[in-house]
């Protein structure tokens, strides 16, 4: 899967993945939806985001959950 809207720069934000370089984490977005928010509040309150950018957000960290074992707490 490619994607054209997330970078990772060592250099920027400490390396966390980015949309298209305006310093917006992905795990901001993700986090923004996991917390019940509209994609139409999150392009309200950040005006440089992009429909797209969100998707692609959401797309990116499916990947990387799939990517990752991550450590869940057993019942």
């Amino acid at each position: 899967m490619t994607f054209t809207r997330i970078t990772v720069d060592p250099l920027k934000m400490g390396g966390v993945p980015i949309i298209r370089d305006l310093r917006m984490p992905v795990s901001t977005v993700v986090k923004l939806i996991a917390d019940g928010q509209s994609v139409e509040d999150i392009l309200a309150g950040f005006p440089d985001l992009e429909r797209e950018d969100i998707a692609e957000s959401l797309r990116f960290a499916a990947a990387a959950v799939d990517e990752r074992q991550v450590p869940l707490l057993s019942a």
